[in-house]
């Protein structure tokens, strides 16, 4: 918390000329009451805000954000920027409900969101035969954007094939031949361990997958799913449990005495959301992808984080800056298009650069899948509570597969 408290101190806003503060603050609030004397932009937001609070309530505050800073500054187009919010429940019947309730009823002009990606998937579906545009900011299902893309949809987190090549590169270096793998049971898990696979035996053919656990989400039973795994007599893991399951895997390998003797890489996990639940059992030396927010030095994070932390009172985490990157991404598209015509927003988000926290990103042309990349490293304890240390930012660029690769999975129709 004190180094956002620095940061706050070192990025004020800084104006010299009381005329030209004057001046400024004027043409905002002019600015501002031409906008709110228009109908607003709408984005109709849809998330798993009571199933995963510890991922969704920074994602929410992320985009809340972006929304103060835009309506500040005017808004778009001469007009505010409104987000109605509706909560899935972790249920893709409930988020289709929700996405026909705001086209219909409240008329918003983009969609966003999905936490899960069979949520996720669903709402790609009704996007694609509603012609909406919909910008899914947290599944991370490969499906989303090649087996089932489509015109409409477009994706802002780097997906499971990406990160689970950012992985292959540490994991390729491990002695490990016989590995082992623990996911999720639905789409997500089942796309992140599928990638691995053929990313790692392409690196490193001469290893082998010995066993693999398939745990229902949210209902992993540690004990057993570690005993299964250990009989196998892995080398090393690739685990892609999150949330409560992380955290029951985790107690139950230390108190086995599993972790850290076993190697293990493991996606997400160095994520402040959940390493503020591991706390002093984070395992040490894991392999992860996540965000070491309180040692990124970046002008963008700075800036970022110290907004951030003047808003809420608190540090960012993975949630946060996926909210608020993924309205900068709706944000940039509506001024390139000068239109909220959904057929001109495609077109927009086609090759769209925009700015996130981590850096500028764009939405590739072929495939809608957005270059923002993540940090990857190993698990560490310092005072007591997890932390990444040795990491590095992996530039979502430099981990997307060839054009012939997507042409060979994604549909044709969503090239047009």
């Amino acid at each position: 918390m004190d180094r956002l408290k620095r940061l706050f101190l070192e990025h004020p806003v800084k104006l010299t000329q009381s005329a030209l503060l004057g001046s400024l603050l004027l043409a905002t609030a002019v600015t501002a009451a031409l906008a709110a004397s228009k109908s607003p932009i709408k984005i109709g937001e849809i998330n798993s805000y009571s199933t995963m609070p510890q991922f969704t309530q920074p994602y929410r505050q992320g985009w809340q954000l972006a929304v103060e800073e835009i309506n500040v500054a005017g808004g778009l187009l001469g007009r505010k920027v409104e987000v109605i919010a509706r909560d899935d429940e972790g249920k893709p019947e409930e988020a289709l409900r929700h996405a026909i309730e705001l086209s219909a009823k409240e008329k918003v002009d983009v969609l966003a969101g999905g936490f899960l990606s069979n949520v996720g998937l669903a709402l790609a579906d009704y996007a694609q035969k509603n012609k909406r545009v919909y910008v899914a900011s947290e599944p991370l299902t490969d499906a989303i954007i090649w087996d089932k893309g489509n015109r409409y949809t477009f994706r802002l987190r780097p997906s499971t094939y990406m990160q689970a090549a950012m992985l292959v590169e540490e994991a390729a270096k491990l002695p490990a031949k016989r590995w082992a793998t623990i996911a999720p049971n639905y789409e997500y898990g089942q796309s992140a361990v599928a990638s691995f696979k053929e990313l790692l035996k392409a690196k490193r053919p001469d290893v082998e997958f010995v066993g693999e656990q398939w745990p229902a989400q949210g209902k992993l039973e540690a004990g057993t799913t570690l005993q299964a795994i250990m009989q196998r007599k892995p080398d090393a893991i690739f685990n892609v449990t999150f949330g409560v399951d992380l955290a029951k895997l985790v107690r139950e390998g230390n108190q086995r005495g599993i972790f850290p003797r076993t190697p293990v890489v493991s996606l997400l996990s160095g994520e402040p959301e959940y390493l503020d639940v591991l706390k002093d059992e984070t395992p040490r030396g894991w392999v992860v992808t996540g965000y070491p927010w309180d040692q990124i030095d970046s002008q963008e994070h700075a800036s970022f984080a110290a907004n951030y932390y003047r808003r809420f009172k608190e540090y960012p985490k993975v949630g946060s800056v996926v909210g608020y990157a993924t309205m900068q991404a709706i944000f940039a598209a509506i001024k390139k298009a000068n239109s909220t015509d959904n057929e001109k927003l495609v077109t927009a988000l086609r090759g769209l650069k925009f700015s996130t926290p981590f850096g500028p990103a764009e939405f590739r042309a072929i495939d809608h899948q957005s270059t923002m990349g993540t940090y990857v490293g190993k698990l560490d304890l310092r005072g007591n509570k997890g932390t990444m240390v040795q990491w590095r930012y992996a530039d979502g660029k430099a981990y997307m597969p060839s054009d012939a690769y997507v042409k060979a999975r994604r549909p044709a129709e969503a090239m047009k």
